[in-house]
């Protein structure tokens, strides 16, 4: 195995001594299909998701070894009797990081080495939080892992404020960075093959933040670029889980997620850069025809506005170096508007998106301090994504997120400019010029 690095670039002392706890209490030594549930304090979630996931392994995968497998992070409530004490004719395991070791990355980890030491063809994975799963997400999600496809991403309908940073971030920009069609890559709910998940386990790009809630990206970047073909799976009704605002609610997830993205793109690099606009990706499932809609989701758009503006007093000089002169200027003169008049456009959003990722190529400062300034301007697009689309209904909301989308798309011979002037400055300063 490849030695795994740290957001620091330091090897990751854990990721050679990380063990397991396991409860394997019928000694399952085989499986064709395994249906993951990470997890962490979910005693109160997860024996609804066990249940709905040994009805679809038993409905769909009959005639396959199957087994349910809890990657928990050693939680404090009673989340590992939870799921042990579930009245399934599926066999279950119990696995846990040991004591003090966190991170959902860290849970996904002990699956893949479970994956492959229990040969399995086809991994599902679900959230543990879910309220809205049905037997069918095993079906959609399983059945084109026995076609011979290596990773199969989610669809289903989700509040249009839920999911934020997939919509204006890990959305726009996996799609144009990589050329595929992936509406939700850090949805949370997929399926991954066998061989992907030893391609998982033997990745060289493992650190602490991918150990973490950079695993979502990881998993989909490494999919997207490995040789194996990717998938969607309409799932057929609401992602309902315990969303939250993004304007009170973002916590550590967006430094993983964005530190992982960005240091992703310094690996593909020479990939994504011949990449010009990008194809649909296959849809398994029953169609777009849903109509039951996902519960509200409550935004304080005063809130992001105030983040955005006092963030960016507070950020300014990093601002200057990061942005070009022209999107600095724009920029800072959004920060000047009212709360009514205030707008942060898709055109602009795109360039300062690309313009942080060259910045973190560059170093231009500390990365962490980078990422750190870069939320809030993510919470001055969000903001102005909520102002647009208020009274939308969600069909016409995707509409305008495609939309989006394809500015990232158009602008991005922007990036690359930027990204091949940095790989040129970076040549002279090696060579002492």
């Amino acid at each position: 195995m490849l030695p795994e690095r740290t957001s620091g670039g330091e090897r990751d002392p854990r990721a050679e001594t990380l063990d397991w706890i396991e409860e394997n209490p019928r000694g399952v030594r085989r499986a064709d299909i395994i249906v993951g549930i990470p997890s962490f304090n979910e005693a109160d979630c997860i024996p609804f998701v066990a249940e709905q996931a040994s009805i679809g392994l038993r409905t769909y995968f009959k005639d396959y070894r199957s087994v349910l497998v809890n990657c928990d992070n050693c939680s404090e409530d009673e989340t590992r009797q939870a799921f042990l004490s579930v009245d399934t004719d599926i066999p279950k395991i119990y696995l846990s990081t040991p004591a003090g070791v966190k991170g959902k990355g860290n849970n996904f980890r002990n699956l893949f080495r479970k994956a492959v030491e229990l040969d399995a063809q086809a991994v599902v994975v679900v959230d543990a939080d879910l309220r809205s799963i049905t037997p069918r997400w095993i079906k959609n999600l399983g059945e084109p892992l026995f076609q011979d496809y290596g990773y199969v991403a989610p669809i289903y309908i989700r509040h249009k404020y839920d999911g934020t940073i997939t919509n204006h971030i890990a959305y726009p920009l996996s799609r144009a960075l990589y050329g595929r069609r992936i509406r939700q890559p850090i949805g949370g709910d997929f399926g991954f093959s066998g061989a992907m998940a030893r391609q998982y386990l033997e990745g060289e790009l493992w650190d602490e933040c991918v150990a973490l809630f950079g695993i979502d990206i990881w998993m989909t970047t490494l999919a997207i670029n490995s040789s194996y073909p990717v998938a969607q799976a309409f799932l057929g009704a609401p992602k309902i889980h315990r969303a939250k605002d993004p304007a009170a609610s973002l916590g550590p997830m967006f430094r993983h997620v964005i530190f992982t993205f960005f240091r992703l793109m310094e690996s593909f690099a020479e990939t994504w850069q011949g990449v010009r606009w990008s194809k649909p990706t296959p849809i398994f499932g029953f169609g777009l025809g849903e109509t039951e809609m996902p519960p509200p989701v409550q935004v304080d758009e005063n809130r992001l506005y105030r983040s955005f503006v006092d963030g960016f007093r507070e950020n300014e000089s990093i601002y200057e170096q990061a942005l070009t002169t022209d999107v600095y200027r724009k920029t800072r003169e959004i920060a000047g508007l009212s709360f009514e008049q205030f707008e942060l456009p898709p055109a602009l959003w795109a360039k300062i998106v690309y313009d942080f990722a060259v910045g973190f190529h560059s170093r231009i400062v500390p990365r962490d301090d980078l990422i750190g300034a870069f939320v809030p301007l993510y919470f001055g697009r969000t903001g102005s994504y909520v102002r647009t689309t208020q009274g939308m209904e969600l069909r016409v909301v995707e509409d305008y997120i495609e939309e989006q989308c394809l500015v990232f798309e158009e602008t991005k011979p922007y990036l690359v400019e930027r990204w091949e002037a940095a790989e040129g400055e970076d040549s002279c300063v090696d060579r002492g010029q």
